[in-house]
């Protein structure tokens, strides 16, 4: 329950940078997510040809416009503003996009939490030497992701020689701290395993982490958001079979979730 004496500002204001030209489902979804998640505000990073895709599928988000019309090419400016920062859905792996994620990471206040999905994780496959930039990152593989970027290794190991809180996803997700710390997830079904379910997941904790004003630690919120997205897939077969789930569904179902969170 929200103290009724609150504003927006209150709950935090999350930065996506997700899309290109032709790749706009990802943000939408993501940030329809973020702002069904709790923050208080979102505001999108989008290549100029892009904004009114966005503004037309989903008018409570903000737009950030790009340099370029089609592609990420900049990072996001005066990032201090925000409180947590996503990156990664539909971005594709350019070149000039690969300097705008170094910039990103570059530039990205330390206070922030950050979530790592989709190209992002590409990107970094193709400059393994830019994981110390991720450092307390959020990164949310799936098997090809995350065999591109630590190969056969252990996601535990990996989550703590490099300062990440590795999100596993598969059938049974497992979140990895860096401290050791571990969660195996038990919602979800089959019908999960559509396209955008993962931009998704990427927007629930993107909101839940921008408006931690309990100041749960990050695995927690990490796993929380997890578990209400496997419980999103749940709720959706109750009312329809799992073939025809698509991600949208688990959005509208995050009006029947609490999203909040205690801290620990």
């Amino acid at each position: 329950m929200r103290n009724q004496d609150t504003t927006k500002h209150d709950y935090g204001h999350a930065m996506l940078v997700a899309g290109a030209y032709g790749r706009m489902g990802c943000a939408i979804l993501a940030a329809r997510a973020a702002l069904r998640s709790g923050c208080g505000l979102v505001s999108t990073h989008l290549p100029a040809l892009c904004v009114a895709p966005m503004q037309t599928a989903f008018p409570e988000a903000m737009v950030d416009i790009d340099p370029d019309d089609r592609l990420f090419t900049t990072a996001p400016g005066s990032l201090g503003r925000y409180t947590a920062i996503a990156a990664g859905p539909g971005l594709g792996t350019a070149e000039s996009t690969q300097r705008a994620l170094r910039q990103l990471l570059e530039q990205r206040p330390a206070e922030a939490p950050l979530v790592l999905d989709a190209d992002a994780l590409n990107i970094l496959a193709l400059h393994k030497d830019w994981l110390p930039l991720a450092a307390g990152a959020v990164m949310t593989p799936h098997a090809a992701e995350y065999a591109r970027l630590f190969g056969e290794n252990d996601p535990g190991e990996m989550a703590a020689k490099h300062s990440l809180t590795i999100v596993r996803k598969a059938h049974r997700t497992k979140v990895f701290a860096p401290d050791g710390a571990t969660y195996e997830n038990h919602t979800g079904n089959a019908g999960m395993a559509t396209a955008g379910s993962g931009d998704v997941l990427t927007g629930i904790m993107l909101g839940m982490l921008c408006s931690n004003h309990l100041r749960a630690s990050t695995f927690n919120i990490v796993c929380r958001a997890v578990e209400i997205h496997g419980k999103l897939g749940d709720i959706a077969i109750e009312k329809q079979s799992e073939s025809s789930l698509i991600a949208s569904d688990l959005i509208d179902n995050l009006q029947h979730i609490s999203t909040d969170i205690t801290a620990h």
